[in-house]
């Protein structure tokens, strides 16, 4: 009898653990997605600037003025 409450036990532990490794991982997927985000949502507004400064440059050296 003792034998069978002790193999319950350890399986209720071995549930239990289970249980909170799943919940664990859920947890820190849903982290990861949410600061995946914004990286992904993000627009590089760099280039245009960089497309502007260099256009000037070029405008004052053209042949037409």
């Amino acid at each position: 009898m003792i034998a069978m409450l002790n193999f319950a036990g350890l399986v209720l532990a071995t549930i239990l653990a289970a249980a909170a490794a799943v919940a664990c991982n859920w947890l820190m997927l849903q982290v990861t997605f949410h600061l995946m985000q914004p990286a992904a949502v993000r627009k590089t507004p760099t280039q245009t600037l960089l497309v502007r400064r260099t256009m000037q440059p070029a405008r004052a050296f053209t042949p037409n003025r």
